[in-house]
């Protein structure tokens, strides 16, 4: 999984593509370096632009794709991590939703999306108890999170 650049972003430090994204056919591309989401983030905010005008993500397999729209989502959450558990939430959440509207493009079947979501679930639950927090096990119940993207599951909520 790598985040390619559109264009040259000088404010970004970036790395050959195919460096990072074995088989995709990527050749002279340049990626953000895997080192500098964070700074990217950061970047990203201070400037005013959205990730979606300078990167694209490329994946190829439904592992890779998950974590690079949980770290997208990071993107567009800037901000100190001050409730780390929290945040990781929120990026789990925003890449099951975005899997879950764009299945049928994925593909992914529902069955192969509910395995996803209880791992995240799982690993949510492990970060919030590092922190000596409690987890709401609703927090990334199915219906909830189809719930972002889908009016009719917000009505069984």
């Amino acid at each position: 999984m790598v985040f390619v650049m559109q264009r040259l972003c000088t404010f970004l430090p970036g790395e050959p593509a195919r460096l990072h994204a074995f088989g995709l056919g990527l050749t002279d591309e340049v990626a953000l370096a895997p080192w500098a989401i964070d700074d990217a983030t950061d970047e990203l905010y201070t400037r005013g632009v959205r990730p979606r005008d300078v990167l694209w993500l490329a994946a190829d397999n439904l592992n890779a794709l998950f974590w690079g729209l949980h770290d997208w989502a990071h993107f567009h959450s800037h901000g100190p991590f001050e409730q780390r558990a929290w945040t990781e939430l929120q990026c789990d959440a925003t890449a099951l939703a975005w899997l879950w509207t764009n299945r049928d493009r994925v593909p992914l079947d529902k069955s192969e999306w509910e395995r996803i979501r209880l791992e995240a679930k799982a690993l949510s639950k492990a970060r919030f108890a590092a922190e000596g927090r409690d987890f709401d096990a609703r927090a990334l119940d199915a219906d909830r999170v189809r719930a972002l993207v889908d009016g009719s599951a917000a009505r069984r909520c």
